[in-house]
């Protein structure tokens, strides 16, 4: 009886990571591709990122740290604007961080240099800077009360077929981009 009830409980935890798994693959995959076409719409040169396909993996990651400080935040017993506040402070400080850790990336492996904040009036280094950590800031607010709720509807309806394909499409434009770009 015991073997059986460890078996239930189990599979019933390998269940519930899949489907957490695939939830953060999907929106990954979703802001991935989302943040590519509105960087190419708001930059003249239509390039947004340096994969070769259309997406553009920084948006993916951030979505993915917003989404995690919003559930860290959500078990704080705080009342409804100081967990507005904490969101758009912890998200400005992480994604400030990750931007920065994006940049100086892509300069050591590819060498090139797809931003620079060195011009912002409050940069901090080349690759973030206080104006930018604000609007990511205000895009977790975004993105958590506004958008999470609309994209919860589509990312739950997505078979997993369809990330399974997105996952080897990402892996093969990440090989082909280190075998184009550092050759």
């Amino acid at each position: 009886m015991n073997v059986l009830n460890f078996t239930y409980f189990f599979t019933h935890i390998l269940i519930i990571m899949m489907v957490n798994y695939m939830y953060y693959l999907n929106y990954f995959f979703i802001f991935s591709i989302l943040g590519h076409f509105i960087e190419c719409f708001f930059y003249s040169n239509g390039e947004s990122g340096i994969l070769l396909g259309y997406w553009t993996p920084i948006y993916g990651f951030g979505t993915i740290i917003i989404l995690f400080i919003n559930k860290i935040i959500d078990k704080l017993k705080l009342n409804k604007i100081l967990k507005v506040i904490t969101l758009f402070f912890s998200s400005a400080i992480f994604l400030a961080i990750i931007e920065a850790i994006g940049g100086y990336l892509i300069k050591w492996i590819f060498n090139t240099e797809l931003w620079n904040y060195s011009s912002h009036k409050f940069n901090i280094g080349e690759y973030t800077s206080l104006e930018m950590s604000l609007i990511w800031g205000l895009s977790s607010i975004l993105l958590i009360y506004f958008l999470k709720p609309i994209v919860d509807k589509i990312v739950n309806k997505i078979h997993k077929f369809i990330t399974y394909i997105l996952i080897v499409l990402l892996i093969i434009d990440l090989i082909a981009t280190i075998v184009v770009k550092t050759m």
